[in-house]
C-alpha cells in the first residue's frame, strides 16, 4: 500500500511516498515542490497545485495522504501564506479522491522519534535509519514528509 506524506510550505513543500507491506516498508520517491520567490502568490498557489497534480498522477494508487497542520508561533504573515499553500494541498488532493490524515507536528515526531519534542535531525537521522539510506534525506522537509507518511500509514492502519 502506499502513503504519501506532505509538509506544506509556499516556497518549499516536502513529499515523500513510501510503500508498505506488513513488514516491509519501502521508500519509493521522496523530495520537494519548489516555488519561486519571482512569481506572484497567486501563480506560486497555481504552481504548487499543478506540481503536486503531476506527482499525483505519477502515484495513482496512494492509499492514503498525510499532511502536516500548520505550526507557527512567530510570524502571523509566514503562517497566512503557508496556510494558503496548505488549502491549495488539501483542495488538490481532495479533487484526486485521497483519503486525507492531518497530522500534528508534535505527533509526527513521537511516531516517529519517541518524543514529540525531537529536533529535525533526529527525525532525519530515524528516516534514515528506517531505510537503510546512505545519508539522511535532504532537505528537511523532504524528511519530515517520509516521517508524515509514516504516520499517517500508521494511523490509517489503526482505523482498519
Amino acid at each position: 500500500m502506499k502513503f504519501l506524506g506532505i509538509d506544506p510550505g509556499i516556497e518549499i513543500t516536502g513529499f515523500g511516498i513510501v510503500d508498505i507491506d506488513r513488514a516491509h516498508h519501502r521508500l519509493l520517491e521522496y523530495g520537494v515542490l519548489r516555488t519561486p520567490r519571482t512569481l506572484t502568490l497567486p501563480e506560486r498557489l497555481e504552481m504548487l497545485h499543478t506540481d503536486l497534480s503531476e506527482l499525483l498522477s505519477r502515484h495513482q494508487d496512494i492509499v492514503c495522504v498525510g499532511v502536516e497542520e500548520l505550526f507557527f508561533a512567530k510570524n502571523a504573515k509566514t503562517a497566512f501564506v503557508v496556510g494558503q499553500a496548505r488549502g491549495v494541498i488539501l483542495f488538490t488532493l481532495q479533487q484526486s479522491g485521497c483519503t486525507i490524515e492531518e497530522v500534528k507536528p508534535v505527533e509526527v515526531k513521537s511516531a516517529i522519534v519517541g518524543s514529540g519534542h525531537a529536533d529535525k535531525k533526529a527525525v532525519q537521522r530515524m528516516i534514515q535509519l528506517r531505510f537503510q539510506l546512505t545519508a539522511p534525506p535532504q532537505p528537511d522537509d523532504a524528511a519530515d514528509a517520509i516521517a508524515i507518511a509514516l504516520t499517517a500509514a500508521a494511523r490509517y492502519h489503526m482505523k482498519k
